[in-house]
């Protein structure tokens, strides 16, 4: 099998990066060589590569679902908002720029040609790859300048599968209105649709699926059923809203209660995950004081904006709270840009052109932020284990302090580090959570069997699983192999076909 196909969605977190993820592991299990792709992402979620490029943390998930070591040609372009309005523009790795949505507008035809050359380079390199769109096709003050949804499926000849999430309501609408909103030259390209998340008697939704088909010409390849637990690697923090990693009740002596600050500008927020999916650990997101009063651990995650998260934090009242928690002996953690507000000082000429800021206190360092972007894959031990991690960031701290703890310090019950992942460690993340419980005075011990690492993939394999049992595999291949088919119908907007 050889060829390519663009998973496009109705909307963000409708299911395009599960599909994709799905599809690859389907594939990859068939023996079949497949990659995942993604010509431009919006996310602040990212993870280091191996040769120390920065990409989408989806697009690591999927090329683990393919079973092969993600590249920055899996992700050519990536942006990281730091406000509403400026973006950190990242290609192949590396940043280039901080830009608004005008300034954005002169790197579109650059960006469109590393698009399309790295696109290039995995096909030629893979039997298969398969293509992630963004946001929705059907953006259309966007679709002038698009080099991830229908631009791209125009210029390398991909056939899409539009997927809708049905559990939000109005599926079949917002199948048909993201068709009929496309450019006939567009809509060619349009080989069916996949409902996800669905919940329910199939018999109700067959006579939708019947009729959404005759009215738009294109069939419906599967309907893939709600899975509870099937959280993984997402990409922007709407899927904070939804389910996350089953944890037990949040009360009885034996449970560690986790409390995570939910700023603004949170950014790998997955460094969370393997935390969550701990037997025994309650985690909730936090964005008021209140939310933090019975926590036996308070964490302070990573931030794309410090400066202007930590304002947003002292303006909540957040920042008092931790304060006194800490100093009353309560745990807390922060990571990265949560490491860096617990400085005594923050000096940012780079991120938010602050210049010196004054962080909580909480921790003897200082920070600096430095123009280059620090990026890699460190290695390194704490409480007698392994740690392997990785590391994005601007902000340089100096330790001047503490006791040492992974490449940051700690003070009293309060620790800090600039390394993301070191949860996912199974060893290091049962010895900080039984120091943790000690600090906090719990009776509680972690499982001395979990594997975050075998649990990701089960989840992949569940993925795997839900393709090859719930879409028609044989009409995808066929679209991989050959393209969308000649003569798809045109939708107008204002009806049907006819």
């Amino acid at each position: 099998m050889r060829g390519a196909l663009l998973v496009a969605g109705t909307t963000s977190d409708a299911g395009k990066s599960v599909l994709t993820a799905g599809l690859c592991r389907w594939l990859a299990r068939r023996g079949v060589r497949v990659a995942p792709f993604k010509a431009q992402n919006m996310s602040l979620n990212s993870m280091v590569t191996a040769d120390g490029a920065e990409i989408g943390r989806a697009q690591v998930m999927q090329a683990q679902a393919a079973g092969i070591e993600p590249t920055a040609h899996m992700n050519p372009v990536l942006l990281k908002p730091g406000s509403d309005r400026r973006s950190q523009v990242v290609v192949l790795g590396r940043p280039v720029a901080d830009v608004d949505a005008v300034g954005y507008r002169a790197h579109k035809d650059r960006l469109r040609e590393v698009a399309l050359a790295s696109l290039a380079r995995l096909r030629a390199e893979y039997d298969v790859v398969i293509c992630e769109g963004a946001g929705s096709p059907a953006e259309i003050n966007l679709r002038a300048g698009d080099i991830a949804n229908m631009g791209l499926a125009r210029a390398a000849g991909l056939p899409v599968l539009v997927v809708g999430d049905i559990d939000r309501g109005g599926v079949f609408a917002a199948l048909y209105g993201t068709i009929a909103l496309l450019e006939p030259a567009d809509q060619a390209l349009v080989a069916g649709f996949v409902i996800n998340k669905f919940r329910g008697a199939p018999e109700l939704l067959a006579p939708g699926l019947d009729q959404i088909t005759a009215l738009t010409g294109r069939p419906v390849h599967g309907v893939l059923p709600w899975l509870d637990g099937l959280w993984l690697d997402v990409e922007d923090s709407l899927a904070l809203d939804g389910p996350r990693p089953p944890t037990l009740p949040p009360h009885g002596a034996q449970t560690l209660r986790v409390a995570v600050v939910r700023p603004p500008r949170i950014s790998n927020f997955t460094d969370l995950d393997a935390l969550a999916a701990e037997p025994g650990v309650a985690l909730r997101y936090a964005t008021s004081p209140g939310e933090l009063a019975d926590a036996d651990l308070v964490i302070l995650p990573g931030s794309r904006a410090t400066v202007a998260d930590l304002g947003w934090l002292r303006a909540r009242g957040l920042a008092a709270e931790i304060v006194r928690r800490a100093r009353a002996g309560r745990p807390v953690l922060g990571i990265c840009g949560g490491f860096q507000m617990l400085a005594g000082e923050i000096v940012d000429d780079v991120e938010s052109c602050a210049g010196p800021v004054e962080g909580l206190g909480l921790l003897p360092v200082r920070v600096e932020f430095a123009p280059e972007k620090t990026l890699g894959r460190p290695e390194g031990r704490a409480y007698g284990e392994p740690v392997r991690a990785y590391e994005i960031h601007h902000g340089v701290v100096a330790v001047e302090g503490g006791e040492p703890f992974l490449d940051g310090c700690r003070a009293g019950a309060v620790w800090g580090t600039t390394w993301h992942g070191a949860l996912e460690n199974d060893g290091f993340r049962r010895a900080f959570l039984r120091e943790v419980a000690a600090a906090a005075g719990r009776d509680f011990t972690p499982a001395p069997d979990v594997s975050f690492a075998a649990l990701r993939e089960a989840r992949l394999d569940a993925l795997g699983d839900l393709v090859e049992r719930h879409l028609d595999t044989a009409a995808v291949e066929r679209l991989i192999e050959r393209g969308a088919p000649d003569g798809m119908p045109v939708v107008p907007p204002g009806g049907p076909p006819g």
